[in-house]
């Protein structure tokens, strides 16, 4: 090899120890030259940079100690198991090893030192701390406290591929390095100079064989800085490839009926407000053309979000093409489905609703009408991608919540309206306002559409904060509150994921309230409950039936009840700042004064405390939303933990938020005057993933 080479041209076979075998296992983690090699980044780092003394050593601590064998036996405790005491000068910790040689048996004696490195933890009393399956290097009792390697990079491993494996491919590599072999530079000059990062060489060698450091001093390096803002820009290149892929694919051209749009205007009973006409004009701009619409619709809870869609639906059907909706949860698909019906029935637009809870001729008699197109809106959950589903016509997707939905499901419901060459509108529908940086980048695939104004007539919600020791004070609050003709939920939530839990809490919750207020008529809603069993509570609710909602978070969406005005949300500390957001846009939806209540169990943390004041001051999502990112970080704004967001090797939108500009505009300097250098970079950091452009 030159000392001129390029390292992605160089195979990983070069190196030595690597044969086929090899070879295919380093591939399945995306490792086929030698660039790959570095950009299979540390994920950790271990501190070995000092010995820690067995008697200062702490359960849940990771940690480098040494020590003599002071006792050596096979055990047979359930299983065959080789136990080690060892100690220093301060104290006593045991090993363990439940796969071991007889070469092991004999050499870990009694009298022979250990430098060990492993996880502490502490089982029972009797044995107290202990590690299973240190890794451990024998020593003489005179190398005690010798100077040790300092921090260790650990990588990401799959079957086969070894920590030490992958630290000799990275020595051997870097090598290759200071011989002459270089890294292709993709960053633009600009870019390099403003933040005046290091090479990408220099970068590397930082990471790979840093020095003395934590965790936390190593990601406020500028070489871990410089290699997270690329792994950003990879993957705002890789969404900005989506919009343009769909770019250039045809849709069909949907044309406005003004009569018909005006007649829905007409029965509606209110007037719309100037950021939901400005939406609507944005929307149909995009439908008249003919490339499909890949559109993100913002907008704070009950903005008004529903009536644009049916806008857009109505000029699907003027079109002859049909209409999806699709919604994450049942409950939310028989809202739209009666609000839609309402509005768009009377018009001669005929909608249905497909959920998983139709069964057999039930469900064959509307997948049969889908398929005929004697169904021009069809609204459900993710029961509308299953194969079965065949659309006629389909020139328009809509999906709400959509943060709640991975790129692949919406991928799959559009692949149901794909004729040929032709492909569906998408209009993408989210409550949960998303700070326009973190915009850029999570949705940089979607042109983006913000209703910021609520409709008149929306009564402002007071929000306050009080201790759950305060319980009894708050449901003799609520009787006064019925007495004056409002309408209560009472919210109950549990940190754990479980629906059981969260079920029974609700039912407690319900016994509690129906003891203390026996007078009251109470309701109970939960997840656990079947689809009709939650419409026919709710729709008692709405009709005034219940003084009392009592539900878990199953509530935050798709209930509209304008008489309901006082919340309770128990535990508020446990949810995000979106989703008690969300849950209290289920008040306010009349002409009286609406109430929010938090209950919160004491001690609350500092970031408890702010979390809750936020929303007692201010019912702005996006100034909400804003909070949020700072205190819980992006990934739940952006939907990561539902959907299966962006996972990142090093970057963090919320530790990286002040580069996300930065991000976009050397993103638009690639398309615009390099673009060969996209896919590489892509290439680089996303390796074989999807290529939603091409799908």
């Amino acid at each position: 090899m030159q000392k001129s080479s390029f390292l992605d041209e160089v195979v990983v076979t070069e190196l030595k120890g690597v044969g086929n075998k090899v070879a295919e296992k380093l591939a399945r983690v995306g490792i086929a030259n030698l660039a790959d090699v570095l950009f299979h980044l540390p994920s950790r780092y271990e501190d070995r940079s000092k010995i820690v003394p067995i008697g200062a050593l702490q359960s849940g601590q990771a940690a480098l100690f040494e020590g003599r064998i002071e006792l050596s036996d096979v055990v047979f405790r359930g299983r065959r198991t080789l136990l080690i005491q060892l100690s220093d000068d301060t104290g006593f910790i045991q090993l363990r090893f439940f796969h071991f040689s007889a070469s092991q048996k004999t050499t870990l004696k009694r009298g022979q030192w250990l430098r060990c490195y492993g996880d502490v933890r502490s089982y029972n009393k009797s044995t107290g701390l202990g590690v299973v399956h240190p890794e451990y290097t024998l020593i003489a009792e005179s190398q005690r406290g010798e100077k040790t390697e300092g921090f260790r990079p650990v990588y990401p491993v799959s079957e086969g591929v070894r920590q030490a494996t992958l630290r000799k491919l990275v020595t051997q590599t870097m090598e290759r390095v200071n011989q002459g072999a270089s890294l292709r530079e993709f960053l633009p000059d600009n870019v390099l100079s403003q933040f005046q990062w290091p090479s990408l060489e220099s970068s590397m060698q930082q990471l790979h064989l840093p020095v003395v450091l934590s965790n936390h001093e190593m990601s406020e390096q500028s070489a871990f800085k410089r290699l997270a803002f690329e792994e950003l820009l990879a993957h705002h290149l890789s969404l900005s490839r989506v919009k343009k892929g769909v770019k250039k694919n045809t849709a069909p051209i949907l044309t406005q009926d003004i009569k018909l749009q005006q007649i829905f205007l007409d029965q509606l009973g209110f007037s719309l407000t100037v950021a939901q006409q400005r939406v609507i004009e944005e929307i149909a701009a995009d439908l008249q053309s003919n490339k499909p619409m890949q559109r993100l619709l913002q907008g704070d809870v009950g903005s008004g979000k529903t009536v644009v869609a049916a806008c857009a639906a109505i000029m699907a059907y003027s079109s002859g093409q049909q209409v999806a909706l699709m919604a994450p949860t049942e409950l939310l698909a028989e809202q739209h489905f009666k609000t839609l019906s309402a509005w768009l029935q009377p018009l001669g637009i005929a909608v249905i609703c497909l959920a998983g809870k139709y069964k057999g001729k039930a469900y064959q008699a509307i997948i049969d009408e889908i398929k005929m197109a004697k169904a021009h809106v069809i609204i459900g959950t993710q029961a509308l991608f299953q194969e079965k589903v065949c659309f006629a016509c389909l020139g328009l997707i809509i999906i709400d919540e959509q943060h709640r939905f991975g790129v692949n499901q919406r991928l799959a419901l559009r692949d149901k309206g794909v004729t040929g060459d032709v492909f569906p509108h998408q209009l993408v529908m989210s409550a949960t306002p998303i700070p326009r940086t973190l915009a850029m980048l999570g949705y940089a695939d979607l042109d983006l559409s913000v209703i910021d104004t609520l409709p008149p007539g929306r009564t402002p919600i007071t929000t306050s904060v009080v201790s759950i020791d305060k319980r009894d004070l708050v449901i003799s609050r609520i009787m006064q509150g019925v007495s004056d003709g409002r309408q209560v939920y009472w919210v109950c939530t549990l940190i754990e994921e479980s629906d059981v839990l969260q079920c029974q809490a609700a039912e407690v919750a319900a016994e509690l309230l129906k003891t203390s207020l026996p007078d009251l008529a109470i309701g109970l809603v939960h997840g656990r409950m079947t689809a009709d069993e939650k419409q026919s509570t709710m729709q008692a609710f709405k009709r005034k039936e219940l003084d009392i909602l009592v539900a878990t978070t199953v509530i935050e969406v798709g209930v509209d009840v304008p008489n309901a005005s006082l919340m309770i949300i128990e535990n508020a500390e446990r949810l995000g700042l979106a989703q008690l957001h969300q849950l209290r846009g289920r008040v306010g939806r009349g002409t009286i004064d609406s109430y929010c209540v938090l209950m919160y169990q004491a001690p609350l943390s500092k970031n408890g405390t702010e979390r809750l004041a936020i929303l007692r001051e201010t019912t702005d999502g996006f100034k909400i939303a804003e909070k949020d990112v700072q205190l819980r970080g992006p990934g739940e704004v952006l939907g990561k933990r539902q959907a299966g967001f962006m996972r990142f090797k090093l970057a963090d939108m919320e530790r990286d938020a002040s580069m996300l500009s930065s991000v976009a505009q050397a993103a638009d300097t690639l398309l615009q005057h390099d673009p060969k250098t996209v896919q590489l970079l892509i290439q680089r950091w996303m390796g074989d993933s999807i290529d939603y452009a091409d799908v």
